[in-house]
Order: structure tokens, then sequence, then C-alpha cells
């Protein structure tokens, strides 16, 4: 597979002009046009350019499903697959997404800000997966796990895990306690690399599906869909705190006790089992901060502001 081209911290210079220089009819307006290129270049930069889809060449052509991938100025120390939250509806991107990638990157962290597929918006308001099965599970692991091969292939022999948010705190996790089953297979994917992740940061992650006192609705429908969210036999089968396994990959789990979407609780099930089942794991609670911050500073507060050192702090201290 080709390689895409790829973000790399501080590798991108604006340039001074567009062209050589302004003929002379364009000198009243060059400043206008100018920027306008640069604005362009940035965009073209920092957005098309950097995406790869994952199912291109494998029989399965999704061209909605995309890896952008951001990479610090040296060798990586290691790689994290990046999954925005939304319920399993669509995408937190920018918060949740790319400004978490900046942010790994500048911490000399190679990441991959994956686009999973969603239900999405339409089918929030419309509900059409009464009648098509549209978007649903497993398709969102079976897009981390594919994810999950290539980056292991781009950078064989260095820790790579998973970051979540909300909802993707949820896939995130699954992918963490699910690794043995290959959802490839159903593409007729057998990859010779492992798909555990080294190690998994679910932040204000959605757990349970099946306890209805904490369960977050609009997710478990996300995922399910219309119909199979009436089964208490998919609901509890994709309930974290009910499949954690010894050799579940080490675990950082940050959330706030005012959390407004995903009750607080969720993480404090996954926690439960995970030191049930003897998993190496840290678990940071707020008192405030609420949901959704992502690595976006406007979002956070005196409690959240931390997260990210504290993540980085921990990972340091995970001996792979």
């Amino acid at each position: 597979m080709q390689a895409p081209e790829t973000f790399r911290l501080s590798a991108f210079v604006p340039p001074t002009a567009c062209g050589s220089g302004p003929l002379p009819f364009m000198e009243t307006w060059a400043s206008t046009v100018s920027g306008a290129c640069i604005l362009l270049l940035l965009l073209l930069n920092f957005t098309l350019n950097a995406q790869e889809k994952i199912w291109k060449g494998t029989g399965y052509y999704d061209m909605s499903v995309t890896m952008t991938e951001f990479l610090p100025e040296g060798e990586p120390e290691y790689a994290v697959i990046v999954c925005p939250g939304g319920s399993y509806h669509w995408l937190d991107w920018q918060a949740e997404g790319i400004e978490v990638a900046k942010w790994l990157a500048s911490e000399g962290i190679a990441a991959y800000v994956l686009k999973y597929r969603t239900a999405g918006k339409i089918e929030f308001a419309a509900k059409y997966r009464t009648f098509i099965r549209g978007h649903r599970f497993p398709d969102m692991q079976s897009d981390l796990q594919r994810a999950i091969q290539l980056v292991r292939e781009k950078h064989p022999g260095i820790p790579l895990g998973a970051m979540g948010f909300s909802a993707g705190g949820h896939l995130v996790m699954s992918a963490g306690e699910y690794f043995r089953t290959n959802f490839l297979s159903a593409y007729g994917i057998y990859p010779e690399v492992s798909l555990r992740p080294d190690f998994v940061a679910p932040i204000y992650p959605v757990v349970t599906l099946s306890d209805n006192r904490y369960a977050h609705s609009r997710s478990r429908l996300g995922l399910l869909g219309e119909w199979t969210v009436m089964s208490a036999k998919m609901r509890d089968s994709l309930s974290l705190e009910k499949h954690v396994k010894p050799d579940t990959p080490p675990v950082f789990l940050f959330n706030c006790v005012d959390d407004p979407i995903v009750k607080y609780q969720n993480s404090e099930l996954l926690d439960s089992a995970l030191t049930a089942a003897g998993v190496s794991h840290v678990y940071i609670q707020k008192p405030t901060g609420g949901h959704g911050f992502g690595a976006q500073k406007s979002r956070m507060n005196n409690d959240t502001c931390t997260w990210q050192e504290s993540f980085i702090n921990w990972l340091h201290s995970i001996k792979f």
C-alpha cells in the first residue's frame, strides 16, 4: 500500500508568497491572493493529504473510513490510535481527534486519528436502520482492528496503544478485551501481527450496555442498532465490565463525577473489574470537569487540565 502523506510536527512552514511574486497588474491585491493561497495550502496539508483509506485494496472499500497520521520530529517511542467519541453516531473530530493527535506528536508519539464507521446523524434522526442494516457492531471494531494491523506494520517493534473518548473509549477498551476475536476475518483478512493493543486509554468512557442505571442509551443504540439493542445477550456481550481478563492490556482510565453525558459509575464499574482481574491500571476520578473536553484547553478546568501529563507519566512507567 502506498504510504500516505503525513503530518510531521514543525515540518510545514507557510510560504511567504504564492509563486515568485505578483504581476504588475496584481499589485493592488497581491496580499489578498497570497493570504488565500497560504490558507489553501494549510487546509490541503492538514486535511486531505494525510488521510489513508484503510480498506483500500482489501476488496471492501469504504471511502469514509480513514486514518490520519501525525508524526513527531524524531523517531517515535510509541504509537497511539485515537478514537474520537460521539455516541457511535458521529465523531467529535477536532477536540477528541485532531487536538489529541497534535499533543501526542509533541510528546514524541506517532498518532493516528481513526475515522471509524458510525450510525450517522441522519440515522439518529430518522432511525432508518429499522429497515436496513446501516453501520453497527462489529463495523467499528473491524475498523479499529484494521487500524491496529496497519499501524503495527508501519511501526514494528514499538508499543502500540489506543486512546478513545466517550463511545470511542468503549471502542478502544473493547479492542483490549476482544482481541482474540479476529473481526477482520469477515473481510478475508488474517493479520500476521497482534491485534492486542499494548495499552489502552479510555477517557470518560461508555462502559456498560446492560446496567440500565448507568448505560448511555444513545451509544448503546448507535452500536447495536434498533433491533439488536433489545437483545439482552448482545448488551451483556458488549458490556466491558463483564469481559475483563487477566491478559487485558494496561489501562489508563480518567473521568469526572459531574459528567452530564456518561454517568461516572461507568468508569467505576470498569475500575472494579480491572482490579478483580489483576490488570495493571490507573484510575483517576476528578470531582468536576464534565464531558467532551478531549485535548481542547478551552473546554478544560483545573481538574481536567492535568490528565494529559498524568497519561504521559503513566505511559513512561509501563515496562513493555
